[in-house]
């Protein structure tokens, strides 16, 4: 992993947001109806509105620390 610019802590940090960022999606899928003509309020539920997003900007968040944070042995 020496040749990496990304250390492996950085790797697994990376790896850990992009499992959060896919949580998220799915926490955000589901609530729609299979009948048109029928309304759902599953659509609204706060789990989908603000949970989820707010779980993949975390992810996203955790990506960028991963990518960005120098190695230890690079550091000065």
């Amino acid at each position: 992993m020496s040749d990496f610019s990304v250390s492996e802590r950085g790797v697994r940090t990376i790896l850990i947001g992009l499992v959060m960022m896919v949580a998220g999606f799915i926490l955000m899928t589901g609530g729609g109806s299979n009948d048109p003509d029928v309304f759902n309020e599953g659509m609204f539920d706060v789990c989908k509105l603000v949970a989820a997003p707010i779980v993949i900007l975390l992810g996203i968040a955790v990506v960028i620390i991963g990518i960005m944070k120098k190695p230890k042995d690079i550091q000065e």
